[in-house]
């Protein structure tokens, strides 16, 4: 990976998002677990064989995925409204049991019902019903793994997010920038091209996403529309146009350019206007990323030697270097608490994937052979391109590095990840 290279890397056929699916669904493979599993019971949900997607396996899939869970089989359907047995569950080791049941209304739609029960204290912890259009039964699943997450873990369950990547044939020399469920299904292409794109960035409220495609010849910042499939160019300034970051807010962008001869970091409103240059250096100035609070802004600069993570005020300022240990430390990404750094570092010869603890200092190695990280939403998974020979696949690791998975598909290389905020 040259530092140079990462500046900027086009785009002729677009469609409408919400009409363009793709037949090669993304795969998980899961090795690893947390340190300790809660053990739930899921199980079947009542009636759930009239809809298009099994309720419950969803559940089961996503927490297991998760490797915060060990999933316990309930031995058959239990409706939310049933009698519960808490002392068989209990004695099974369950510390919660998931039951529920699908309807289908007079409307087409389905009533998807469920309840989290406390099988050690026998008491209701949750409960959720949904009234959901038949495609979308597999995104209700996906809020209640949610549910399930927060209420025994604490922290918001990020199953029900999306997530962005670039699929690469080269043979074919096609680049398609396509859009998935965060378990790899319901893939949808955005954006098709026979030029590359990268650099995908999710705007705030998930219905955009910016990224770079080279379909004039060289790289200029495009944003596009999720929903309806409209783009439009917010930078093409002369040189090169590269590393998109919207702003928390999703009122401004922050891009890396070349117009005044070597990469500076620029920031901009999400319209294309007021250009403002923010970085000032002699060196190479890029991958700008805001913090969580929107008062800084984390960038990979050369004006040390060599590459390394700095922040500066997002308004501009002096700078400050925040990578120390080894020589070429580049791609910063910050979790939506503000608490963690992760960013690519080259060291023995090959790319690894760190996470820091901004307050401490701590650095932790989490992924070897590893490149283009995007944190969950929540903060506790770290997405990543890897693999070798020049083709690529996605993985995910868990930011006390004891979780893997990968995703892996037959149609082409993936990568440049970007995972998507939570839906509203």
């Amino acid at each position: 990976m040259n530092f140079a290279k990462n500046l900027a890397r086009g785009v002729i056929l677009v469609g409408a998002f919400v009409g363009t699916a793709a037949h090669a669904q993304l795969r998980f493979e899961i090795s690893g677990v947390g340190s300790t599993q809660i053990p739930v019971a899921v199980a079947a949900f009542a009636d759930e064989s009239i809809a298009p997607a099994q309720v419950s396996e969803v559940i089961k899939a996503d927490l297991e995925r998760s490797g915060v869970f060990k999933v316990i089989d309930a031995g058959g359907a239990i409706s939310e409204k049933g009698p519960i047995d808490y002392g068989k569950f209990k004695a099974a080791g369950a510390r919660a049991l998931v039951a529920g049941s699908v309807s289908k209304m007079a409307d087409g739609r389905y009533d998807v019902r469920y309840k989290l029960f406390d099988t050690v204290n026998s008491g209701e912890l949750s409960s959720m019903n949904q009234a959901t259009l038949e495609r979308y039964t597999r995104l209700s699943a996906h809020k209640i793994a949610d549910d399930v997450y927060e209420k025994l873990t604490g922290v918001r369950g990020a199953f029900a997010t999306r997530i962005a990547y670039v699929n690469e044939n080269r043979a074919g020399r096609m680049y398609r920038l396509e859009v998935a469920d965060a378990d790899g299904m319901g893939v949808q292409v955005a954006v098709s091209s026979n030029e590359p794109i990268i650099s995908p960035s999710w705007s705030p409220d998930g219905t955009k996403v910016a990224y770079v495609s080279f379909e004039a010849k060289k790289a200029v910042v495009w944003v596009q529309d999720l929903m309806t499939g409209s783009r439009k160019i917010v930078v093409n300034q002369k040189g090169s146009n590269s590393a998109p970051a919207w702003s928390p807010d999703g009122s401004k962008l922050a891009v890396a350019l070349s117009k005044d001869g070597h990469t500076q970091v620029y920031t901009l409103n999400s319209d294309g206007s007021g250009l403002r240059r923010v970085s000032n250096s002699a060196g190479i100035d890029t991958e700008p990323q805001w913090s969580a609070d929107g008062q800084w802004i984390y960038f990979t600069s050369d004006r040390s030697g060599g590459p390394q993570i700095y922040k500066m005020p997002a308004g501009g300022g002096n700078a400050t270097r925040v990578t120390f240990n080894g020589s070429y430390n580049i791609t910063p990404r910050l979790s939506s608490d503000g608490k963690t750094l992760a960013w690519v570092s080259q060291r023995n010869g090959d790319f690894a994937l760190y996470a820091m603890d901004l307050a401490s200092g701590q650095e932790l190695r989490l992924a070897d052979s590893a490149t283009e990280p995007s944190f969950s939403p929540n903060g506790k998974y770290l997405m990543y391109a890897t693999g070798a020979g020049g083709r690529k696949s996605l993985a995910v690791v868990s930011v006390d590095g004891r979780v893997k998975q990968r995703l892996t598909t037959n149609a082409g290389t993936i990568r440049e990840p970007n995972w998507g905020p939570f839906m509203k």
